[in-house]
């Protein structure tokens, strides 16, 4: 009895999901290797450091020139990107703070300035040991890791200032909508699912420029945007379920009581550092790869080990 061959679909998923399996399990192990949780938890900590003055100073120097309330409707989305389940809290800092501009100075910008940059000093640090490949290492000026951090502030803030002015456009042209015609808008506003999908693009250029300029090597364009992708949507998975899990799951408040919202906070970025690591570790494997001159789906260790055989 004769059987009829396997289809194309089914040949395929038999040749690419063995391959995509070794590849992860490569990379997880990698990961591991480079003492991956420890480094995401130096980088969630300095991100918690870094967040509220962050925040902060961005509101400072935005509220001069847009409206207080719609940046903080814009940044209440971007604060729940981070910490999905207490962005409140973040956001109360920031107004505290906010609320004490006339008393901040400049010497008070400066040390916000500082504490900003914490976060993206330890990610540099975390990358410099995940892209460990000294061949294609890139002779950086000491000035230009000292600078970078402040550039990725600076467009930081054009991304939230160009997202608030389209917020208030959008407010705007409903007004004068409803004005002429009586009517609401046929795109009243900018809706939260509107705002969330720009914050997910937000993310993934943030991601993407991160994997590209922050490592001491030479990265891929094309690499670093697909890295970008990937732990944007695993973020923004992973975020989701975090907001479910701390809503109706968690026993973090029964443990830990009144340092509970900080401990979720902590670990909400905690975990978002896992993911941009890996990412990170992902695009260390494919790099490794295309120097060796090898597929992606080939170990260039078990090969080097087969040619000494």
């Amino acid at each position: 009895m004769s059987t009829s061959p396997p289809t194309v679909p089914r040949r395929l998923a038999f040749v690419l999901l063995p391959r995509v399996a070794g590849f992860l399990w490569r990379v997880l192990t990698a990961f591991l290797r480079n003492r991956g949780i420890l480094l995401a938890g130096g980088v969630g900590y300095n991100v918690l450091l870094s967040i509220v003055p962050l925040f902060a100073l961005l509101a400072v120097l935005l509220t001069q020139v847009i409206d207080e309330r719609t940046l903080f409707d814009v940044l209440a989305v971007q604060a729940r990107h981070l910490a999905p389940a207490h962005a409140e809290v973040l956001l109360d800092a920031v107004r505290t703070l906010l609320d004490t501009r006339e008393t901040i100075g400049l010497v008070g910008i400066l040390v916000l300035l500082v504490f900003s940059s914490f976060a993206f000093r330890m990610l540099e640090d975390a990358l410099a040991i995940i892209f460990h490949a000294p061949e294609a290492h890139v002779g950086r000026s000491i000035w230009v890791s000292v600078l970078l951090p402040y550039v990725f502030m600076l467009l930081l803030g054009a991304g939230l200032l160009a997202l608030t002015l389209l917020v208030t456009l959008a407010g705007a042209a409903n007004t004068l909508w409803l004005t002429l015609r009586g009517t609401e808008f046929p795109l009243a506003g900018l809706s939260e699912s509107a705002l969330n999908l720009f914050s997910f693009v937000g993310v993934f250029v943030l991601f993407s420029a991160i994997y590209k300029v922050l490592p001491l090597v030479r990265i891929a364009l094309k690499r670093a945007v697909v890295g970008g992708l990937v732990a944007a949507l695993l973020w923004e998975g992973v975020r989701l379920g975090l907001v479910f899990y701390f809503a109706n799951l968690s026993l973090v408040n029964a443990v830990y009581g009144s340092l509970a919202t900080l401990i979720v906070v902590l670990l909400s970025l905690e975990v978002g550092a896992i993911i941009l690591l890996l990412g990170a570790q992902v695009i260390a494997e494919l790099e490794h790869n295309a120097r060796c001159g090898l597929p992606w789906y080939v170990d260039p260790r078990r090969k080097a080990v087969t040619h000494l055989d």
